[in-house]
């Protein structure tokens, strides 16, 4: 058998790069190309893929290792290579055989052989960078040239930028090198695949190493065309076709072209389950580095990510410069309003929303209302039909204890709730916000009256205590005169329903012998069909509408 040792390639003159993770253990069959380590830098973190084949023998360093080019880092057995004649040989001591000999070794038959990194050279070549995937737009202008001549660039660099109708873009260097030949200038259209510049690569393709006494044709770095490689081999037995290294060029990139992270980084957000296009990049060249990472799970953790939450998988809305239309004013939004939307977005997200309409006829209830006018005036409250809602929904949340629930996180439990304390929803200034009031089913109308008219004022302005907008079971959200015939209120989490109430209209209702005018009041009850099925939903409705219809209801 033969066994080769893997030492650490050129990694562009970096020195004592840090082992950030193993990717194989002894015993592990690998393929050419498979990562074995991962390393990185103070700048970028790249992987060291395997130059071949084979099965690892030893793994000979250890995450937090520091190691520079040459450093000996697997020992591997070759796939297919146990009828060799050498039974143990290095890289190293591959290159320095008589090509007699290294052509038992490494020998190439029918197959392409699959080789240690050290038997080659790197070769510089000179590659042309063309225009990528531009999303289907044509005849796109270029509006900036960023490099010239003899310029020394890295990977991700901007080279030219650009402009379609719609957008302007950046068209990165998919490699380092030197420029060459500049091909486009200011003002010339282009289109997916029109070329840019030409680079001269360091490493852009690997030839094999011989020994002194090899022809100098054979020794001639790109002397075989990758194109014509099989022919080649067939021609010359004693010589290898090039391996074109990951770096080489392609015509078309993907969309991760775009980003510039390295290995280890893409893991970490692989592992999260984060979008690496949402993320800014705060390393050279707006490299994304593992902080990065770290940073945008916290500020979606933390609702500051305007409304989108982990997981979504939702692209966020592009920003447009409304100032090309005319004049604008950009004001920032109040922290109140920016946890509010962070809140609505997340129970929309994580609740499969339902909404049932009907309308209730509160013609007696609003006769005796008026009727109770004076009365009210005397105790110093307005009695307005809010406390009305109050009191049949506790009475109907009693009666239907499926909609006074909440689900744990787990997915595994739900929280039957053994009080009935109801938050109504208060527009300000500042934003949306939901005092709760505790205990409805125990309190009059005239509490209520007095309780919701002094948290509505203090919520306006803003002296409520955080311990005033917890704890709620349920949610009345009342649009009153401000208009409409109905909406889908939003659930307002961990509660699984919220009543939605629109502007009281007249309308002509059959009584069975003739049409008779009507207040019809406009309701409709969302809630988490995960936790209430349509039928206890129908259920708390009828019994919600008949109570409201005959008030006398709620002394039973």
């Amino acid at each position: 058998m033969t066994t080769v040792t893997i030492s650490v390639p050129d990694i562009g003159g970096a020195d004592d790069v840090e082992v950030i993770e193993i990717c194989v253990v002894p015993g592990d069959r690998v393929e050419l190309e498979q990562p074995l380590i991962v390393l990185e830098s103070d700048k970028a973190s790249m992987e060291i893929p395997s130059p071949f084949a084979g099965e690892v023998v030893a793994v000979l360093v250890e995450e937090g290792v520091s190691l520079s080019e040459g450093d000996a880092i697997i020992t591997m057995i070759l796939v297919d290579a146990e009828s060799t004649s050498v039974e143990s040989v290095s890289t190293d001591e591959v290159a320095e055989l008589p090509p007699e000999v290294a052509s038992e070794v490494i020998s190439v038959p029918e197959q392409t052989p699959e080789l240690a990194s050290d038997s080659f050279s790197l070769v510089a070549e000179e590659q042309i960078v063309a225009v990528p995937d531009t999303g289907g737009a044509d005849n796109v202008e270029v509006i900036e040239v960023c490099v010239a001549i003899g310029d020394e660039v890295e990977e991700g660099q901007s080279l030219v930028v650009v402009e379609s109708d719609k957008a302007s873009m950046e068209i990165p260097a998919p490699f380092a090198g030197t420029v060459t030949e500049v091909l486009l200038k200011e003002g010339d259209q282009a289109e997916e695949a029109t070329p840019i510049i030409k680079m001269m690569v360091a490493g852009a393709a690997l030839v094999p190493k011989l020994s002194a006494g090899a022809e100098s044709e054979e020794a001639t770095p790109g002397a075989i065309d990758v194109a014509d490689k099989e022919e080649a081999v067939g021609e010359r037995p004693g010589i290898l076709p090039p391996i074109i290294s990951p770096r080489s060029p392609v015509l078309k990139t993907d969309e991760k072209r775009s980003i510039y992270a390295g290995p280890a980084v893409r893991k970490l957000a692989r592992e999260l389950g984060v979008d690496l296009n949402r993320v800014k990049g705060s390393g050279p060249k707006s490299r994304l580095v593992k902080e990065d990472v770290q940073s945008f799970v916290q500020k979606v953790l933390n609702g500051a990510s305007g409304g989108r939450v982990a997981g979504s998988g939702i692209p966020p809305i592009p920003d447009v410069d409304f100032s090309k239309f005319g004049d604008v004013d950009i004001q920032p939004l109040t922290k109140m309003h920016k946890l509010t939307a962070a809140n609505l977005h997340r129970s929309w997200l994580n609740m499969p929303h339902v909404t049932q309409f009907d309308d209730a006829d509160i013609s007696d209830m609003e006769d005796f209302r008026q009727s109770m006018k004076a009365d009210a005036e005397r105790r110093g409250v307005k009695l307005t039909p809010l406390p009305f809602l109050l009191k049949a929904c506790a009475a109907a949340l009693l009666d239907n204890q499926a909609l006074n629930v909440s689900l744990m996180s787990d997915g595994e439990n739900i929280v039957f709730k053994k009080y009935i304390n109801i938050g109504m929803a208060v527009a300000t200034k500042a934003g949306l916000m939901v005092p709760v009031i505790k205990d409805v089913d125990k309190k009059n109308l005239w509490d209520l009256a007095t309780e919701t008219a002094d948290l509505a004022q203090r919520a306006k302005d803003r002296k409520l205590r955080p311990d005033e907008m917890q704890g709620g079971c349920f949610t009345v959200s009342s649009l009153g005169n401000i208009g409409g015939t109905g909406f889908t209120p939003i659930i307002n989490a961990p509660e699984v329903a919220i009543l939605g109430v629109s502007k009281l209209m007249v309308k002509p209702m059959w009584d069975g012998e003739s049409f008779q005018p009507r207040k019809m009041l406009p309701l409709s009850l969302s809630y988490d069909h995960r936790a209430i099925n349509g039928a206890d939903a129908g259920k708390f409705f009828t019994e919600l509408g008949g109570m409201l219809a005959d008030i006398r209801k709620l002394l039973l």
